[in-house]
């Protein structure tokens, strides 16, 4: 078919591009070996697009032309190379019937893409970065963010970020780090790197640590859409679906979670009936992919899941089933133990069974190092003395806890509860 007119080509060619980028990056990175230059190449892609797609009208098949045209790009850098003859014996015959960039034939079978893709996933995430360089560079190569946006998603300074990505190309790079996914042990090992990368991304949306607004919608969206991107390449593995269905179902409850102003509302008085439950119907099933994959006992992300079903099945907080989620808890702790999730337990345990015997949990765990600066802490005890009568020690938690966090919603709000306690 002949190329299309649109009233906005430049707008057509970014809107195509931002969704295509991931699996052209992936794609030309099997073939080049370097994911810094895999992304050049797509970037020369969208560049050529920018100048032919007004002037010519945009392809029938535009994820086809920028796919070709990146690959054609990469071919021509090879060929330039001095050891051509060796790259283009290792690489194999596809280089040679590369269709042109008008062809949609030119992408390769979905379930090859699918493959690059997963290797994009595992190469972003190597354990030779920094979690933050593999959270930077994941937002950057899976989620088409642009460095000003991860930037000013995660509150710091633009030149920091574009540092981060460069160092996190260039180790890749000299480290001849294998783009490919690893099996065994290491996949195991890695899996849950990719994990709690794609985990932090979305907690940093959920609960922001800093700044002046406490939700972030746009982070916690791209952090689920890599999750469901993730559980489609890797359909077999549980953990990959419980963390699935624990952002489904967190995401779910968004719209409940802040007020006119922006401002922070504790579940207890979250207006439920605004509570996503298309999500919350997608978390079950996620959930239940959790279940029928799982060949021995589920893993973290999926018993943060199946807590976090117990409140999306709760239509008021009464109705919460405290009993269970105390005992998930339990699990989780035996799981993965952590001295948050003994706090987040202390919390179940205080709904469950009485402020009293959680408060032993939280003094138990009160002089851990990782929880010194954690301002959650002291405001889960100021909620328990708050609970027991013990008013003016729950002031002074909530106080201190006011001091510790870094996000301004938090801290009004915070205060706002040392005041009430008064």
């Amino acid at each position: 078919m002949e190329p299309q007119p649109t009233a906005d080509p430049r707008g057509t060619v970014e809107t195509v591009f931002r969704i295509e980028s991931p699996r052209i990056i992936a794609a030309v990175a099997r073939t080049v070996r370097d994911v810094g230059i895999a992304e050049e190449l797509a970037q020369d892609a969208l560049v050529a697009a920018l100048e032919q797609w007004p002037r010519d009208g945009v392809p029938d098949n535009p994820g086809a032309w920028l796919m070709a045209t990146a690959k054609h790009r990469a071919v021509d850098l090879i060929r330039r190379r001095e050891n051509y003859a060796r790259k283009l014996q290792d690489i194999g015959r596809d280089l040679e019937t590369t269709a042109p960039p008008e062809e949609p034939s030119a992408l390769h079978d979905p379930d090859d893409i699918d493959d690059d893709l997963l290797r994009l996933v595992f190469t972003a995430c190597h354990p030779l970065l920094s979690p933050q360089a593999r959270i930077a560079l994941t937002l950057r190569l899976l989620g088409g963010l642009t460095t000003p946006e991860i930037a000013r998603a995660f509150l710091v300074p633009e030149p920091t970020i574009a540092q981060r990505i460069v160092r996190a190309k260039r180790t890749l790079a000299t480290k001849n780090v294998a783009f490919e996914v690893p099996y065994g042990p290491d996949r195991e090992a890695r899996l849950g790197s990719v994990l709690d990368v794609i985990y932090l991304i979305f907690n940093e949306g959920y609960a922001a640590t800093a700044g002046d607004d406490w939700l972030r919608p746009a982070l916690c969206e791209d952090a689920l859409r890599l999750a469901r991107v993730l559980s489609g390449l890797m359909p077999k593995e549980p953990e990959v679906h419980g963390l699935t269905a624990l952002l489904e179902f967190q995401t779910s409850r968004a719209a409940a979670r802040t007020g006119p102003s922006g401002e922070p509302i504790l579940l207890k008085d979250q207006n439920r009936r605004r509570w996503n439950r298309m999500l919350i119907a997608r978390g079950i099933t996620a959930l239940s992919r959790a279940d029928a994959t799982a060949t021995g006992a589920p893993g973290p992300y999926a018993l943060q899941a199946a807590i976090a079903a117990c409140h999306a099945h709760a239509y008021t907080y009464e109705e919460t089933d405290w009993k269970t989620i105390a005992t998930l808890y339990g699990l989780l702790a035996a799981r993965a133990p952590s001295p948050v999730v003994e706090l987040n337990r202390a919390v179940a345990v205080s709904m469950a069974d009485g402020p009293e015997p959680a408060l032993k949990i939280v003094d138990a765990i009160a002089t851990e190092p990782a929880l010194r600066d954690y301002h959650l802490l002291p405001s889960v005890r100021g909620d328990l003395l708050l609970r027991l009568g013990r008013t003016a020690q729950a002031r002074a938690e909530f106080e201190r806890a006011a001091g510790l966090t870094r996000n301004e919603r938090e801290r009004e709000m915070l205060l706002r509860r040392a005041t009430e306690a008064s």
